[in-house]
């Protein structure tokens, strides 16, 4: 298990620290400068990187450059699709608000630990939404070639997860609407991934909405 690092600037105006809330996520949590992250952090090490930093594309271009196996989480104080999509489309592990909770920075840091991709509900429900306009404009004919998902080796509740997640829920979130822990929604989704042979939420959304199962699926409300 690789270290977390959290770009830290003592020059900028106004400072650049962590949050109590990323203290609390990761008690053995370091932050520094540039030139000491960028020195001491390595492969499987996961790099918060806040857009605060003016140069932060740059920065975490840099950072992958040299030591492409690093995970970098990018996070910003008003998350909105278009620096979500910039981030991810030069290599950041994941997008999350600079304040989100210690539950859900620890879900995103184990979530960049594993080579998962993590981004927000909202950028998730944007692809979900991107795939479903593509399918709808390919048509009838398109769409019925495309093999259904096979969610059969899924139980019961693997399936109300990965349709809870496909929504763009959170674990936390997920644990509330089936009322049960957030360790057992961890555990359920774990198996998913490994069921489906799918990676990170991502691919989950995806291959969920590969075929119109899929998509009465995402469509049907909770129970």
């Amino acid at each position: 298990m690789g270290l977390h690092y959290f770009l830290a600037s003592s020059i900028s105006k106004p400072p650049i620290s962590p949050s109590e809330r990323w203290r609390l996520a990761f008690p053995d949590g370091k932050w520094s400068n540039w030139a000491s992250i960028k020195s001491k952090s390595k492969s499987g090490d996961v790099i918060w990187l806040p857009v605060l930093h003016a140069d932060w594309m740059s920065k975490l271009s840099q950072l992958l450059k040299a030591e492409p196996g690093r995970r970098v989480v990018v996070l910003s104080p008003l998350p909105y699709d278009a620096e979500g999509l910039r981030a991810i489309n030069l290599g950041a592990q994941g997008y999350c608000h600079l304040h989100a909770v210690p539950e859900l920075l620890r879900d995103v840091g184990q979530a960049a630990e594993s080579g998962a991709l993590w981004i927000g509900p909202e950028l998730v429900e944007r692809i979900v939404a991107a795939t479903r306009d593509l399918l709808g404009r390919a048509g009838p004919a398109a769409t019925e070639t495309l093999p259904e998902p096979d969610l059969s080796a899924l139980s019961p509740r693997e399936v109300e997860v990965a349709r809870a997640v496909s929504e763009g829920k959170t674990n936390k979130e997920v644990a509330r609407v089936l009322d049960i822990s957030e360790r057992t929604v961890k555990a359920h989704l774990g198996a998913v991934f490994e069921k489906l042979g799918v990676r990170d939420r991502v691919q989950l959304v995806l291959h969920l909405s590969a075929g119109n199962h899929a998509l009465h699926l995402a469509g049907q409300p909770h129970n």
